[in-house]
């Protein structure tokens, strides 16, 4: 799926932030006159929104690893010929909370090992990476207790703990490692004019 716009993804544990983050980005891209689309995973479109609540509501160990990818993924080709690749061809600025490197880290590597099997489906399935990708980082109690204090009843993976919240942010800060054209390591830390400010200075650099 080619683009002629822009394609950013926010990620990072929950908790972190990203989505605030990703919100006040599109607002101050939007206010200098962008056209610009901000969305989220797994969601984003009617149908990937049905199953974000098979994926995100319920019992910790509703689904095993394995068919938690294939729902993931599912749910991203469906926002991906509905809503992202559309923007993306009239040019459009993409923002998203979340995209395939929370399924790389979340079920590829903090679930179970099966980054492989992660891989191999975005490839045959969607195809594409974003220009670039935030990972919003801080330390693993702090978003865990942030995350939980929302009870915003979408805490299915929360429940699971602070050792899988500690594997996941291991998991991002490599994933950041392994691909430092792409994604960029930024602190969740400080108020949320801070964190911004160290967002802005980190596209502007790159779409400069």
């Amino acid at each position: 799926m080619g683009s002629q716009g822009r394609f950013i993804s926010f990620e990072g544990m929950d908790g972190c932030g990203k989505s605030t983050q990703a919100r006040l980005l599109a607002e101050r891209l939007k206010a200098d006159g962008h056209d610009v689309v901000l969305t989220r995973e797994p969601g984003g479109s009617a149908g990937a929104e049905d199953i974000r609540r098979l994926l995100v509501e319920g019992n910790p160990g509703r689904w095993s690893p394995e068919t938690e990818i294939l729902l993931f993924t599912a749910a991203r080709r469906d926002h991906m010929e509905r809503l992202i690749a559309p923007a993306l061809e009239r040019g459009a600025i993409v923002i998203t909370d979340r995209f395939a490197d929370s399924t790389r880290v979340y079920q590829g590597a903090a679930r179970a090992d099966l980054r492989d099997v992660v891989d191999a489906l975005h490839q045959m399935m969607i195809g594409q990476e974003p220009d670039m990708t935030i990972v919003l980082d801080m330390e693993a109690g702090d978003a865990l207790q942030r995350g939980l204090a929302r009870r915003s009843g979408e805490d299915r993976f929360e429940d699971m703990g602070l050792p899988f919240q500690e594997r996941l942010r291991r998991g991002f800060q490599e994933l950041v490692r392994d691909n430092p054209k792409r994604c960029r390591l930024i602190s969740a830390n400080g108020s949320e004019t801070e964190i911004a400010g160290r967002i802005d200075e980190t596209v502007g650099s790159v779409f400069a």
